[in-house]
């Protein structure tokens, strides 16, 4: 092989090259994929049974998907996100991958730049997936869904898992332990909004991540399904605060990937 050669396999496209082979090479990612679809489209069947038999609180087949992957299914992209890097610390492959690109940011870019796509295309089709499911599931029970609201929940959702799995990502950097990086984003998306809510006003969830997606994949001005109001801000708002959350983990993971040793 001449120089020429590994030369151009490598760069920031080779170690790109090179995490899509391992995300798809193991049995988590596959795994956690398939339990977010099984876990959407079976809260979207019992939520339109549910819609049909009482009708006290209507929703559309957006808020069903919605509501489904903020209850369940965001829960599988934690899970891929953070064993996409957990695992290779337990498994000491991060020696390996750090030996064939030495430059950590570069390794952290690489795994965004293959996570981020692969959830955002996830998100989309779970939430087209769902919304059909629950349309046909509610039938005329439920409340109709417009073009806008429909586009607002695919995009938002496609949108919030990918930010999640890069605030994943940058967290498990940081914590190179899978359970702790699991729990901590889990406090971070549920426990800790409603404690501080508590203590500083309903509005203080919705700028942590996990109720500001929620709000993502809610048209400007709609009810929010899991929570009674509407959003103080535009749906767009609300990913852009994931995205802050996202940037934020990933610095933090950056600099303890680079000052830590393998």
């Amino acid at each position: 092989m001449t120089t020429t050669q590994v030369h151009a396999g490598g760069g920031f496209s080779g170690a790109v090259a090179s995490e899509w082979t391992k995300l798809w090479s193991v049995r988590a990612t596959w795994w956690c994929l398939s339990s977010g679809v099984v876990l959407i489209l079976g809260f979207s069947v019992i939520l339109g049974v549910t819609q049909r038999i009482s009708d006290d609180r209507p929703t559309g087949a957006h808020g069903v998907a919605a509501t489904g992957a903020f209850y369940l299914a965001q829960f599988a992209v934690v899970a891929l996100a953070t064993l996409f890097i957990t695992s290779e610390y337990a498994s000491g492959g991060i020696r390996s991958t750090l030996q064939w690109v030495p430059v950590r940011s570069r390794v952290l870019a690489a795994k965004s730049a293959v996570l981020a796509p692969v959830l955002f295309g996830y998100g989309v089709v779970l939430a087209l997936a769902a919304m059909a499911l629950a349309s046909v599931v509610m039938g005329p029970h439920g409340l109709p869904t417009s073009l806008g609201a429909g586009a607002t929940t695919v995009l938002g959702m496609g949108a919030y898992f990918a930010l999640l799995g890069l605030l994943c990502l940058g967290i498990g950097t940081a914590l190179r332990s899978a359970a702790g990086a699991m729990v901590t984003v889990f406090v971070l998306l549920l426990m800790l909004p409603l404690v501080l809510a508590g203590f500083a006003g309903p509005d203080v969830p919705n700028y942590f991540p996990g109720i500001a997606g929620l709000n993502g994949m809610i048209e400007t001005g709609a009810r929010n399904p899991v929570f009674d109001g509407v959003a103080p801000y535009a749906s767009w708002v609300g990913t852009v605060i994931c995205a802050g959350w996202a940037a934020a983990a990933l610095v933090v993971g950056g600099v303890v990937f680079k000052r830590r040793d393998a």
